[in-house]
């Protein structure tokens, strides 16, 4: 994680020593790679609602949407790169399969990760701070 750019790579701190966060600070960066279960696995055992607020993303968190109950949208830009095992990468009308090797970039788009194979799957994600979209 990075809080401002250009980066400052002075100093021995971890910036990833702190609670996890789904967005990235104001001009800055993160880095995660996360595993996907099977959908069949968490069917019924998890809470979204619970899991956004957990993570701060409450706002990111779209509770109205009939596509897929972990709909959300950061103000980020967001580079997601399939390392192994395919995921879904649903969106608002939309939905894309996406298998190891795939890119997907996201410009605060409204979107969830389904995984609906029968094995685990890996996703690096680079969140990069954006300005916010004026309406």
């Amino acid at each position: 994680m990075t809080y401002e750019a250009p980066a400052d790579n002075t100093g021995l701190d971890d910036p990833a020593a702190r609670k996890i966060v789904l967005e990235p600070p104001a001009q800055g960066t993160i880095f995660r790679m996360v595993e996907f279960p099977p959908d069949a696995q968490i069917a019924g055992k998890f809470d979204e609602s619970r899991a956004f607020d957990a993570i701060g993303a409450r706002d990111a968190h779209d509770r109205r949407s009939v596509r897929h109950a972990a709909m959300h949208r950061t103000r980020s830009v967001d580079y997601a790169i399939v390392l192994s095992g395919e995921i879904w990468a649903v969106l608002d009308v939309d939905e894309t399969l996406m298998r190891a090797g795939d890119c997907l970039i996201q410009r605060r788009t409204n979107h969830a990760w389904s995984n609906r194979s029968k094995e685990p799957c890996v996703v690096a994600f680079i969140l990069v701070d954006a300005r916010p979209l004026v309406s």
